[in-house]
C-alpha cells in the first residue's frame, strides 16, 4: 500500500480505465472532425431516401421535381411578360 491508501494494482487498473476512456474520446473526436466521411455518409442517406430498393428514383419525388421545375419556368415566363 502507498501512503494515500491505494495499491499499485488499483492504480494500474485506474490508469488502464483512463486510457480506454481517452482512446474512446479521441475516436469520437476523429469521427466528428472527418468531414469527408460525414459528407459521404450524409450523401448515402439522402440517396437511400430518394431511390427505391432497386436504385431507381422514387416516382413521387420525380413528379414533385418536375412540378417544381414547371412552376419556376412558368413564373419566369410570367414575369418577363408583365
Amino acid at each position: 500500500m502507498t501512503s494515500n491508501g491505494t495499491s499499485p494494482e488499483s492504480l494500474e487498473a485506474d490508469l488502464a480505465r483512463q486510457r480506454e476512456e481517452l482512446a474512446a474520446t479521441v475516436t469520437e473526436l476523429h469521427a466528428k472532425l472527418d468531414v469527408k466521411a460525414r459528407a459521404q455518409h450524409k450523401a448515402g442517406e439522402i440517396k437511400d431516401r430518394a431511390t427505391t430498393a432497386d436504385g431507381k428514383p422514387r416516382p413521387d419525388l420525380t413528379v414533385a421535381a418536375l412540378a417544381a421545375v414547371a412552376l419556376v419556368a412558368g413564373l419566369l415566363v410570367w414575369r418577363r411578360r408583365h
